[in-house]
């Protein structure tokens, strides 16, 4: 077992909140810009599927590298395991 931290992201975007898990978060070469990499998310073996984790997947496939602007940025927690990430509305 890895001690591999993972992060919650909550951001706003297009006048949506967004929570991400990723294992990683750093501050980027772009200025202004936080990038977010190795985004997690949950099995795909439930039973109860979330519409809203099923478009965050969606919106986030095939994607490495995420560059999130800082003042979009709601929170940035790193906690012990990853939960449900989710889109949700203000």
């Amino acid at each position: 077992m890895t001690n591999t931290p993972i992060f919650k992201i909550i951001f706003f975007n297009q006048g949506e909140i967004f929570e991400v898990y990723a294992r990683q978060i750093y501050q980027s070469d772009l200025y202004g810009f936080i990038e977010i990499e190795e985004m997690v998310f949950g099995e795909r073996s439930q039973l109860v599927v979330d519409p809203s984790e099923e478009k965050l997947k969606s919106e986030f496939e095939g994607v490495n590298r995420s560059y999130i602007p800082m003042h979009s940025i709601v929170r940035i927690d790193e906690v012990a395991k990853e939960g449900v990430g989710k889109i949700t509305e203000p």
